[in-house]
Protein backbone atom coordinates (compact mmCIF):
# COMPACT_ATOMS: atom_id res chain seq x y z
CA UNK A 1 0.00 0.00 0.00
CA UNK A 2 2.02 3.21 -1.32
CA UNK A 3 0.51 5.25 1.79
CA UNK A 4 2.80 7.64 4.21
CA UNK A 5 1.21 9.10 7.38
CA UNK A 6 -2.63 10.15 5.89
CA UNK A 7 -1.76 10.86 1.98
CA UNK A 8 -2.27 8.23 -0.43
CA UNK A 9 -1.12 7.40 -3.80
CA UNK A 10 -3.22 5.46 -6.68
CA UNK A 11 -0.52 6.37 -9.21
CA UNK A 12 0.88 3.10 -10.17
CA UNK A 13 -2.01 1.06 -10.05
CA UNK A 14 -2.89 1.71 -13.27
CA UNK A 15 0.20 0.89 -14.51
CA UNK A 16 0.47 -2.11 -12.50
CA UNK A 17 -2.83 -2.90 -13.78
CA UNK A 18 -2.25 -2.65 -17.21
CA UNK A 19 0.77 -5.51 -16.92
CA UNK A 20 -1.07 -7.43 -15.31
CA UNK A 21 -3.20 -7.83 -17.99
CA UNK A 22 -1.00 -8.17 -20.50
CA UNK A 23 -0.07 -11.13 -18.46
CA UNK A 24 -3.23 -12.99 -18.81
CA UNK A 25 -4.78 -11.86 -15.19
CA UNK A 26 -8.11 -12.10 -15.17
CA UNK A 27 -9.85 -8.69 -15.71
CA UNK A 28 -12.69 -9.56 -13.42
CA UNK A 29 -10.33 -10.47 -10.39
CA UNK A 30 -8.11 -7.50 -11.75
CA UNK A 31 -10.58 -5.15 -10.66
CA UNK A 32 -12.06 -6.77 -7.86
CA UNK A 33 -8.14 -6.92 -6.48
CA UNK A 34 -8.17 -2.84 -7.09
CA UNK A 35 -11.61 -2.28 -5.47
CA UNK A 36 -10.20 -4.16 -2.61
CA UNK A 37 -7.13 -2.52 -2.62
CA UNK A 38 -8.09 1.06 -2.88
CA UNK A 39 -10.73 0.96 -0.25
CA UNK A 40 -8.29 -0.76 2.34
CA UNK A 41 -6.25 2.03 1.72
CA UNK A 42 -9.13 4.67 2.37
CA UNK A 43 -9.78 2.53 5.30
CA UNK A 44 -6.32 2.04 6.60
CA UNK A 45 -5.67 6.31 6.42
CA UNK A 46 -9.28 7.04 8.19
CA UNK A 47 -8.34 5.04 10.68
CA UNK A 48 -5.06 7.02 11.35
CA UNK A 49 -7.05 10.46 11.24
CA UNK A 50 -9.08 8.82 14.08
CA UNK A 51 -6.15 8.15 15.93
CA UNK A 52 -4.54 11.45 15.26
CA UNK A 53 -7.30 13.53 15.31
CA UNK A 54 -8.82 12.07 18.41
CA UNK A 55 -12.28 12.37 17.12
CA UNK A 56 -14.66 9.34 17.42
CA UNK A 57 -16.66 9.69 14.51
CA UNK A 58 -16.51 8.85 10.51
CA UNK A 59 -19.37 10.27 7.95
CA UNK A 60 -18.81 9.17 4.11
CA UNK A 61 -20.22 11.04 2.23
CA UNK A 62 -20.22 11.70 -1.96
CA UNK A 63 -20.62 8.77 -4.53
CA UNK A 64 -18.76 6.09 -2.89
CA UNK A 65 -21.12 6.30 0.12
CA UNK A 66 -22.72 4.33 -2.20
CA UNK A 67 -20.55 1.62 -2.09
CA UNK A 68 -21.73 -1.33 0.07
CA UNK A 69 -18.46 -2.43 0.48
CA UNK A 70 -16.69 0.49 1.68
CA UNK A 71 -19.35 1.11 3.60
CA UNK A 72 -18.73 -2.36 4.87
CA UNK A 73 -15.21 -1.69 5.44
CA UNK A 74 -15.12 1.28 7.58
CA UNK A 75 -18.61 0.42 9.41
CA UNK A 76 -16.35 -2.58 10.96
CA UNK A 77 -12.95 -0.28 11.08
CA UNK A 78 -15.32 2.03 12.90
CA UNK A 79 -17.05 -0.82 15.16
CA UNK A 80 -13.61 -1.98 16.46
CA UNK A 81 -12.40 1.54 17.62
CA UNK A 82 -15.60 2.42 18.91
CA UNK A 83 -16.15 5.27 16.70
CA UNK A 84 -19.95 6.64 15.65
CA UNK A 85 -20.23 5.39 11.62
CA UNK A 86 -22.66 7.32 9.20
CA UNK A 87 -23.54 7.10 5.67
CA UNK A 88 -25.45 9.81 3.76
CA UNK A 89 -28.64 8.81 2.41
CA UNK A 90 -28.75 7.08 -0.88
CA UNK A 91 -30.35 9.72 -2.46
CA UNK A 92 -27.89 12.14 -1.71
CA UNK A 93 -24.82 10.52 -2.79
CA UNK A 94 -24.41 11.16 -6.15
CA UNK A 95 -21.83 13.42 -8.21
CA UNK A 96 -20.42 15.69 -6.11
CA UNK A 97 -21.18 18.27 -8.94
CA UNK A 98 -23.39 19.95 -6.72
CA UNK A 99 -21.74 19.81 -3.74
CA UNK A 100 -18.90 21.74 -5.68
CA UNK A 101 -21.34 24.22 -6.91
CA UNK A 102 -22.29 24.52 -3.36
CA UNK A 103 -19.26 25.34 -2.00
CA UNK A 104 -18.16 27.80 -4.82
CA UNK A 105 -21.55 30.21 -4.14
CA UNK A 106 -20.34 29.81 -0.20
CA UNK A 107 -17.09 31.29 -1.41
CA UNK A 108 -18.61 34.28 -3.49
CA UNK A 109 -19.81 36.57 -0.87
CA UNK A 110 -16.03 36.68 0.22
CA UNK A 111 -14.08 37.51 -2.82
CA UNK A 112 -12.37 34.00 -2.58
CA UNK A 113 -12.50 33.02 -6.01
CA UNK A 114 -10.27 33.39 -9.04
CA UNK A 115 -11.07 33.51 -12.88
CA UNK A 116 -11.81 30.12 -14.62
CA UNK A 117 -8.31 31.41 -17.12
CA UNK A 118 -6.27 31.56 -13.43
CA UNK A 119 -7.51 28.26 -12.33
CA UNK A 120 -5.28 24.86 -11.96
CA UNK A 121 -5.56 21.52 -10.63
CA UNK A 122 -3.59 21.44 -7.69
CA UNK A 123 -2.95 17.56 -6.64
CA UNK A 124 -1.30 18.10 -3.94
CA UNK A 125 -3.07 20.60 -2.23
CA UNK A 126 -3.84 19.81 1.62
CA UNK A 127 -6.97 19.63 3.35
CA UNK A 128 -5.88 21.80 5.95
CA UNK A 129 -4.31 24.19 3.60
CA UNK A 130 -7.73 25.36 2.57
CA UNK A 131 -9.41 28.73 3.78
CA UNK A 132 -12.81 28.79 4.96
CA UNK A 133 -13.83 32.06 5.25
CA UNK A 134 -17.47 31.80 6.21
CA UNK A 135 -16.07 29.22 9.18
CA UNK A 136 -14.56 31.22 12.43
CA UNK A 137 -13.03 27.79 13.35
CA UNK A 138 -12.62 24.75 11.98
CA UNK A 139 -10.07 21.90 12.84
CA UNK A 140 -9.62 18.19 11.58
Amino acid sequence: MPIKGQDLSFSGMLTAAKRMLSKGVDVVDLAYTLVEESFAMVTEVTERVLVASGKDEVSLTGGLARSKKLVEMLGKMCEERGAKFSVVPGDLAGDNGAMIAYVGALYYPFKSFIEIEESFVRPRWRIEEVKVPWRTSFSV
